[in-house]
C-alpha cells in the first residue's frame, strides 16, 4: 500500500478564483488571502484573524435552513466582500491547506474543519447514514458538503495537528481512527471496523473501532484526532 502523504505545510503563491493567497505559521497556521473584487470569501464569523477596512463584511444564507436546524447547524456564515486582504485562522494548532474543487466537483467534511472557501463553491450539508456504532449512534450523522457547482472553486481547511493525504484505488480500503478523517471524495465509502480485544493479563474484553474507507477517492487523516463536541 503507498501509505498517505502529508500536504503542504506553507504555500507562499497560493491562486484561487479572483484571490492569491498565502499560508504560514508553524504552530497556529493563518491564511492570507489578498481579494481582487471579483470574487467574495465566506467563512465561520470567528476566523478572521484581521482584514483591511476597506474590506465589506455581511452575513451570508446557508441553503437548507430547516435540515440545518433540524441537525443544530449553523444558518449563517460570513462573506468578505471588495478590493483588500483578509486573514483567517482557528484558535487550535494545526495544518490550514486549499482543496482545489474544478467544476462539478465536490467534497465532504467534518464538522469544525472548515474555515473559508470561495464564493463559487456552494456549501450545503449531507446526512451520512447507516453507520452505528458508539460513537454516532444509529442514524448516522452530519458532515458539510463542498461543490463547484457553476464554476472552480477553492475550500480551505483547517486539520489538527498534520494532514495527511491517501488517495485509494478502486476497492482499495483503509482504517481511521474516527477522529482522524477530516475530508472525503464523494465516492468514497465510510463504515465502521470494529475489533473485539482480549487481554490475557486482566482478561479484560473491549473493542477497537475505526472508520473503514474504501475507495476509489481521498481521504484526509489528521495527526491531531480531537473528538470535539459536535451533533455528530
Amino acid at each position: 500500500m503507498n501509505p498517505p502523504q502529508i500536504l503542504p505545510t506553507r504555500i507562499r503563491e497560493g491562486l484561487a478564483p479572483g484571490i492569491t493567497y498565502l499560508i504560514e505559521g508553524e504552530l497556529v497556521p493563518m491564511l492570507h488571502c489578498s481579494m481582487d473584487g471579483s470574487m467574495p470569501v465566506y467563512f465561520e464569523h470567528h476566523v478572521v484573524l484581521w482584514k483591511e477596512p476597506q474590506v465589506a463584511i455581511k452575513l451570508k444564507a446557508v441553503r437548507g435552513a430547516v435540515r440545518r436546524l433540524v441537525g443544530g447547524r449553523q444558518l449563517f456564515l460570513t462573506e468578505a466582500r471588495g478590493h483588500g486582504d483578509i486573514a483567517f485562522s482557528r484558535d487550535a494548532p494545526g495544518h490550514v491547506f486549499p482543496l482545489d474543487l474544478p467544476r462539478g466537483a465536490a467534497i465532504l467534511v467534518r464538522e469544525h474543519q472548515f474555515l473559508a472557501a470561495t464564493a463559487s463553491v456552494r456549501y450545503s450539508t449531507s446526512h451520512l447514514r447507516g453507520l452505528s456504532n458508539n460513537l454516532f449512534g444509529n442514524s448516522g450523522f452530519w458532515v458539510d458538503r463542498f461543490e463547484a457547482h457553476d464554476a472552480d472553486g477553492v475550500v480551505w481547511l483547517h486539520g489538527f495537528g498534520n494532514v495527511f493525504e491517501k488517495v485509494l484505488e478502486e476497492g482499495e480500503e483503509i482504517d481511521v481512527e474516527p477522529g482522524g478523517w477530516v475530508y472525503m471524495d464523494p465516492e468514497v465509502r465510510m463504515r465502521p471496523a470494529v475489533y473485539g480485544l482480549r487481554t490475557g493479563l486482566f482478561a479484560g474484553v473491549g473493542e477497537l473501532i475505526f472508520n473503514r474507507f474504501r475507495g476509489p477517492g481521498r481521504v484526509g487523516i489528521q495527526t491531531m484526532y480531537l473528538h470535539l463536541p459536535s451533533s455528530e
